[in-house]
């Protein structure tokens, strides 16, 4: 299938629906949220005014008594077992990727919908569980509303050439003072802010929409061109986009431009004086935009999605394209140990194609590990530079990569741009910046 063919609809799930669409909501749909950090919270908050849904639990690994701020006390465990018993959609948001693949692997070994806001999760282990069951990321996030927009482009009869995310801030490599004062004015995580910052988050909602669509990229880490002309920027991501050959997944980088996506398209040149007064331009690229973003509130479009007709939205597929690879921010020492790679101030996250890298340590998996040689700044980490613990996802990474390398065998090509398609459902190296550093810190977006 073309990457302009793609869309949501394509990708529906083998189980039946939880409930009939006539029954939807009476009684109500009973969900089961996995974690307790700002999306969970809003979640649940709003979760309680929606008489079509039910809070059946909310797993937590922090103990019950440390949750005090948390809406909805009763509902808080700490079995999982016990989640997935009560819950029919469960859904997870916890940003931690040997979690995430731990508990997304039980709910769907016991036939339970999940519905994520966890693109670090997806682009890391999610393409192992494909064909195991339903299993979306939400619109809400940049990547659920860029794939949205891909839909409703589509369905307008636009050719997709660009997935644009809106960065309103980047510092690679910000400071532990700054990051402390802004986890603490917005009210998330320490390690949450800083993948914000350094553009290890948006590197990891890229990748999956480029993943999900067929989407390629310009170069490592994306162009990202600083500019407040929405206009500009779709002509230099266009103009990349069209040089390739294939659509690609980028940013624009922008204090002005608002909390959004976007898409450049093409269209039919029959359509060009019509979209002209419609206030769209020349062309031959047209920017359509989603101007806010909505994270948990949204995520009730896709619940909705899941239990009235069991589609999804947006995965990783089977056999992706493109990564996170782990990039040194500092100099690594032999036996450095890291505890955590997301939102670290060692490591941050740039997007890469898997084939062009093979031997790359995804940012995901760099969770309490060891360092075994010296790593200079800006260095691509491989698995070779690194000792890590035994996990699932590690697991799943080494399986889909065995996957992905079985089907470049039969297709008797190096990187074939069909590849994603066939199974959609079923040493030192030095890494260039490819974009601009934004102005001095100030709060992530």
């Amino acid at each position: 299938m073309s990457a302009a063919g793609r869309s949501g609809d394509a990708a529906t799930s083998e189980l039946g629906h939880p409930r009939p669409a006539g029954d939807f909501g009476d009684p109500p749909v009973r969900i089961g949220v996995i974690g307790t950090g700002f999306v969970a919270s809003h979640f649940v908050r709003e979760l309680m005014h929606r008489p079509a849904w039910q809070l059946a639990g909310v797993l937590t690994r922090r103990p019950l008594d440390a949750c005090a701020d948390f809406p909805a006390q009763g509902q808080l465990t700490d079995s999982l077992d016990r989640l997935v018993g009560a819950a029919e959609v469960v859904v997870e948001c916890t940003g931690d990727v040997l979690w995430a693949t731990e508990t997304i692997g039980a709910c769907l070994a016991a036939g339970r919908l999940v519905v994520t806001l966890n693109p670090e999760f997806h682009v890391t282990a999610g393409s192992y569980f494909i064909g195991d069951g339903l299993l979306t990321e939400a619109e809400g996030d940049q990547p659920g509303c860029e794939a949205a927009l891909w839909e409703e482009a589509v369905a307008l009869g636009f050719e997709p050439l660009v997935l644009g995310n809106m960065k309103g801030f980047l510092n690679r490599t910000p400071s532990l003072e700054d990051m402390r004062h802004w986890a603490g004015v917005q009210g998330i995580s320490l390690p949450m802010v800083t993948s914000f910052t350094d553009g290890t988050k948006l590197q990891f909602e890229q990748a999956l929409v480029g993943n999900y669509f067929g989407a390629d990229i310009a170069c490592e880490e994306l162009i990202g061109p600083a500019t407040d002309d929405l206009a500009e920027a779709s002509r230099i991501l266009g103009d990349a986009a069209t040089r390739i050959g294939a659509p690609i997944t980028d940013y624009v980088l922008s204090r002005k431009l608002p909390h959004g996506v976007f898409l450049v398209a093409h269209h039919k040149q029959e359509q060009r004086a019509a979209l002209r007064y419609l206030k769209l331009g020349d062309g031959p690229y047209y920017t359509l935009i989603r101007n806010n973003i909505f994270v948990h509130l949204e995520l009730f479009k896709t619940l909705e999605r899941v239990v009235r007709h069991g589609r999804v939205l947006l995965h990783n597929t089977a056999v992706p394209r493109l990564s996170v690879a782990a990039v040194a921010k500092r100099a690594l020492a032999a036996g450095t140990r890291i505890e955590r790679g997301c939102g670290s101030f060692d490591l941050r996250g740039v997007c890469v194609r898997i084939d062009d890298r093979p031997d790359h340590l995804p940012i995901g998996l760099a969770e309490r590990m060891v360092v075994r040689r010296k790593v200079e700044p800006g260095q691509v980490l491989t698995f070779a530079d690194v000792e890590l613990p035994p996990s699932r996802a590690l697991d799943a990474w080494h399986a889909v990569r065995a996957r992905r390398a079985a089907v470049l065998d039969r297709c008797g090509c190096a990187t074939p741009r069909t590849a994603g398609d066939e199974e959609r459902t079923g040493g030192h190296h030095e890494h260039p910046h490819s974009g601009r550093e934004a102005d001095p810190p100030g709060p992530a977006r």
